[in-house]
Parts: C-alpha cells; structure tokens; sequence
C-alpha cells in the first residue's frame, strides 16, 4: 500500500524494507516546500545521492550568460534504485541529517 504524496509522481512499483521511516511512499516522511530536479554525480554512501542541477545566468556586465551549479544530497528511499548519471526529482522534506533535507520521489532515467 502506497500513499498520496500530494505530488504528480510516478510511484515504485517495489517493495519497500519493512519499517523504514524515512520513505515518504510508505513510511511517515512528509514532503514540502520545494523541488529539486538534476542529476545524479554520487551515489556512493549508504541511502544518499549528490545530485546537481546546471541553470544559466546572466551577466548583464557582459551580456552574455555563465553557467551556474547547484548540489545537494538527498536521500533515497528504499523501493527506488538510483544510479549515477540517473535524472531524478527530489522534494523537501524535514532534514534527515546534518546535510540531507531532500528525499527523491521519482527516477526520470
């Protein structure tokens, strides 16, 4: 059985790890506030991806536009697989730990 996240996302169709709080999918994790679309550069620690997002910005000095990169870690969920190089959605959620205050919804490939 799977909840209603309140976002339009496809859901896993795996079974999650019994008693995993930390899934917003099948545990009590609440999502909120923003989203975060980007790909995923690290995927090495235990339930944590690093994923970064490039967006373009203007120098108005210039006129011409520069790159821009953000990161953040988010955590996975355990009925989803993430790899790297994967283009994943994440949400915000209540912070997890000292740096993940994201978790990945879906999985874009």
């Amino acid at each position: 059985m799977t909840r209603n996240i309140g976002l339009p996302v496809i859901e896993p169709k795996e079974k999650p790890v019994k008693n995993e709080n930390n899934n917003p999918f099948n545990g009590s994790l609440t999502i909120r506030g923003k989203l975060f679309e980007g790909i995923v550069i690290n995927a090495k620690a235990k339930g944590t991806a690093v994923i970064q997002k490039e967006s373009p910005v203007y120098f108005k000095k210039f006129k011409r536009f520069g790159r821009s990169k953000n990161t953040i870690h988010a955590h996975i969920p355990s009925n989803l697989n993430v790899q790297k190089g994967d283009y994943v959605v994440a949400a915000e959620c209540r912070p997890i730990s000292k740096s993940v205050s994201f978790v990945i919804v879906e999985v874009k490939s």
